[in-house]
């Protein structure tokens, strides 16, 4: 075996020696298909090697504490990747023959092999040793169509092909048992940071997940030409948009007695001179620009503090953008009044166009309903929102945007 190793790794050689550049395109993808076979072939032997030291103990025999520690070592792999490869070693040696023929002739991969050899022994549990020989067979042609993941999908339904009067009831226990692994492994981490941020980590059922896919992805959509967040951005951002929209359904259980909300503390006078910063409840610090937009469609409650922080006189709770006007807001605006934005009402606040710490009254000529990305960016960014003669609103850009500085106005909510 060694001297045919030798000669094949000299084979290798001299084809890294020849120039690419002077071989014919046909040629070129005839030599990829060729090393590509080869490499496949060369898998097979290296499973059957890694199976026999294996097997013999020669790990342990000279001083690892397994093959996969010894494979890490001897092979410089990542401890991983050599338990997978004696997993697969083993896997190989156990699958019928028709597997190793598979990968020993390259036609198929060593991903591949993973799942016709797990494909194959759910088979073989479910219908017997026959349907499992088909099964082999069948899998082997798809795998020369498709890849490893399309083929694990198609891999769910092999019984159709090979047996086929077990298949309806093997689909339903399956089903069944993936939706008790979904339930059992379901679970969220919510892990904050120093800085108040949270990381979040989990893995969500599949109704969960629908749920979530439904309620996010048409958030997760760029809103215009300017909207230059990443993917993971406006994911969250959708998110947020969510959670805001079921704080303002005032549907959430009650906590500690009072509805569900996000608490912001902040100094009356730093906030209109927009120096305040803010203080949340659950701990961590908002700057000023956070607590002004917050504040844009929010429940005010004044509160007189002494001294020493304690609470002298808590006024009552009022609505800055709520009922009818709200409701005004909407029949006139239509959804997020930013040009170019898409986003329905429900995903919207109520910002003030002159904010009420400045001395804006709350009105219908002095509001407009925004997005929740768009309300973050008139608050940091350089445009300016005014109502036109119409009474309708626009929106100025920035000079650098536009040297003109001509009013845009949102198209995507036409006025009845």
């Amino acid at each position: 075996m060694i001297d045919a190793l030798e000669q094949a790794e000299a084979a290798v050689a001299a084809c890294l020696d020849t120039p690419a550049w002077v071989t014919t395109e046909r040629d070129l993808v005839a030599a990829l298909d060729a090393a590509h076979r080869i490499e496949q072939r060369l898998a097979a032997v290296k499973l059957t090697l890694v199976r026999e030291l294996d097997g013999r103990g020669t790990a342990t025999a000279q001083g690892a504490s397994s093959t996969a520690v010894w494979l890490r070592d001897r092979l410089r792999l990542g401890v991983g990747a050599a338990r997978r490869l004696v997993e697969l070693a083993a896997t190989l040696d156990n699958a019928p023959p028709g597997v190793r023929a598979a990968l020993t002739s390259g036609a198929v991969d060593v991903e591949q092999v993973r799942v016709i050899a797990a494909t194959v022994e759910t088979v073989h549990a479910t219908a017997g040793t026959e349907a499992a020989d088909k099964a082999v067979g069948v899998l082997v042609d798809w795998a020369a169509q498709f890849d490893a993941a399309l083929l694990r999908r198609l891999g769910t339904r092999i019984l159709d092909h090979v047996a086929p009067e077990v298949a309806d009831a093997a689909a339903e226990a399956a089903l069944r048992a993936q939706e008790s692994r979904a339930a059992r492994d379901r679970h969220i981490t919510i892990s904050e940071q120093s800085d108040g941020r949270l990381c979040l980590a989990g893995i969500l059922d599949t109704e969960a997940a629908a749920a979530l896919r439904a309620a996010i992805d048409p958030l997760t959509t760029p809103t215009g030409p300017d909207d230059t967040r990443t993917p993971g951005q406006r994911r969250h951002d959708a998110l947020a948009d969510v959670c805001r929209l079921a704080l303002r359904s005032g549907e959430l259980p009650e906590n500690g007695g009072d509805l569900a909300q996000v608490v912001v503390t902040t100094d009356y006078d730093g906030l209109t001179r927009q120096l305040g910063t803010g203080a949340l409840d659950i701990g961590p610090h908002l700057t000023p620009e956070a607590v002004r937009r917050l504040a844009c469609d929010a429940s005010i409650l004044p509160a007189v503090l002494g001294g020493t922080g304690q609470p002298l006189d808590v006024g009552r709770q009022r609505r800055l953008i709520s009922g009818p006007l709200r409701r005004a807001l909407v029949l006139r605006d239509r959804g997020c009044a930013f040009p170019g934005c898409d986003r329905p009402p429900r995903w919207c606040d109520a910002h003030h166009i002159r904010h009420w710490a400045d001395g804006g009254d709350t009105s219908l000529t002095n509001a407009v309903l925004l997005c929740g990305h768009h309300h973050r960016h008139l608050h940091h960014g350089d445009w300016v929102v005014q109502l036109g003669g119409d009474g309708h609103p626009e929106f100025i850009p920035p000079a650098w945007l536009d040297p003109e500085q001509v009013p845009r106005r949102n198209q995507y909510h036409p006025r009845r």
